[in-house]
C-alpha cells in the first residue's frame, strides 16, 4: 500500500486528535459552552456547558495538513477558502454567542451576507480561473456533462449556500454531522484520487481532521463542533463537488443534508399554514426521530449507514 496517498490524513487526524484536549481546555476556560434548548429532547439537557466551536479542532488539522500540500497542489486552495470562510463565519456566530454572551450572536443578514461573500469569491474564481468551470457531470450518465450558461452562478449560490445550512442543520447530535460528513469526505477523496484533479490533500485532510475530532465529539460529547464547524463543512462540501463538476451528485451524496433542511423548512411551513400545529414531532428530523423514541446513538449510526449507501450508489453512478 502506498502510505504516501493517505499521508494527508494521518497527518490531520495525528493534529486534530493532539490538539483537542488543549482546545478543549481553551474553550472551557473562555466558558464557551453551550445553552441547550429548553423544548428540545430532555435527555439534551445535561449537555449545558459543554464547550462548542469545537471545529477549530478539525479546521487546525486541515489548515496545517494543506500547508504541506499547498504548493504542489494549487488547487486545494479554493476549497480550503471556502472550508476556512465559511467556518470564519460561524466562527463569529458562536463567540459573540458564547462568549461574548450576547444570545442572537450575528443577525441572520449579517450571518447570509457573510456566506454571499464567501460565495461570489468563490463563483468568481470557478468562472475566471477554474479548469473545471461549472459544467456539470449527471448522475447514471458516464461522461455526459451540462452547461446552464448564465444560470450556473445563480445554481452555485444556490447550491453552496444550501449545503452549507444542512450541514449546519445536521450539527444537533453528538457525532452526528461529523459521521456524516467523514463518509462525504471519504467519498470525494476516492473520486479525486481516481480522476487525479489534483484536491486529493485537502478532502483527505477533512477526513483525517474529522476522525480526530470524532475521538472528543461522539457520544457522550466533550467538544460540540458549533457553527464554526458545520458551516465550514457546508462550505468544503459543496466546494468540492464543485471542483469535480459534482454539484448535481449532491442529490444522493447529500442526501442527509437536503432532509434536515427539508424537514425545518416543512414544519416552519405547516406551522404557520395550520396556525400552530406540528408536522414533526419536532425538527430537524433527527429531533424526530428522537421524540419517538431513539436514542441518540441510533440516529447517528442509521443516519450514517443511510449516508454510505448514497455514497455507493454515487460511485455507481459515475
Amino acid at each position: 500500500m502506498n502510505f504516501g496517498v493517505i499521508a494527508p490524513l494521518l497527518i490531520s487526524f495525528v493534529i486534530s486528535a493532539a490538539a483537542g484536549p488543549k482546545i478543549i481546555g481553551i474553550l472551557r476556560r473562555l466558558k464557551a459552552g453551550q445553552t441547550v434548548r429548553d423544548d428540545g429532547p430532555q435527555t439534551h439537557l445535561k449537555k449545558n456547558g459543554t464547550p462548542t466551536m469545537g471545529g477549530i479542532i478539525f479546521l487546525l488539522g486541515v489548515v496545517v495538513t494543506c500547508l504541506f500540500y499547498v504548493k504542489d497542489y494549487p488547487k486545494i486552495i479554493p476549497v480550503l477558502f471556502m472550508t476556512v470562510g465559511f467556518g470564519i463565519v460561524g466562527f463569529l456566530d458562536d463567540y459573540i454567542k458564547v462568549v461574548l454572551k450576547r444570545s442572537e450572536g450575528l443577525t441572520p443578514g449579517q450571518k447570509m451576507a457573510g456566506q454571499l461573500v464567501v460565495t461570489a469569491v468563490f463563483a468568481y474564481y470557478m468562472v475566471k480561473y477554474s479548469e473545471a468551470g461549472l459544467t456539470m457531470l449527471v448522475p447514471f450518465c458516464p461522461g455526459l456533462t451540462i452547461d446552464l450558461g448564465w444560470l450556473s452562478i445563480p445554481l452555485l449560490f444556490f447550491v453552496v449556500i444550501g449545503t452549507v445550512n444542512g450541514t449546519n442543520f445536521t450539527d444537533g447530535l453528538d457525532g452526528l454531522a461529523s459521521s456524516v460528513t467523514v463518509i462525504v469526505a471519504v467519498f470525494f477523496s476516492v473520486v479525486a484520487l481516481g480522476t487525479g484533479t489534483g484536491i486529493a490533500p485537502v478532502t483527505l485532510a477533512v477526513a483525517g481532521g474529522l476522525l480526530g475530532f470524532l475521538l472528543f465529539n461522539v457520544y457522550p460529547a466533550s467538544v460540540f463542533m458549533g457553527d464554526t464547524g458545520s458551516l465550514a463543512l457546508g462550505g468544503f462540501v459543496a466546494s468540492v463537488a464543485y471542483m469535480l463538476n459534482m454539484p448535481l451528485f449532491l442529490l444522493l451524496v447529500g442526501l442527509i443534508y437536503m432532509v434536515e433542511v427539508l424537514s425545518v423548512i416543512i414544519q416552519v411551513t405547516y406551522f404557520k399554514a395550520t396556525h400552530g400545529k406540528r408536522f414533526f414531532k419536532m425538527a430537524p428530523i433527527h429531533h424526530h426521530f428522537e421524540k419517538c423514541g431513539w436514542s441518540e446513538t441510533r440516529v447517528v449510526t442509521v443516519f450514517s449507514i443511510i449516508e454510505a449507501f448514497c455514497c455507493l450508489i454515487a460511485l455507481a453512478a459515475m
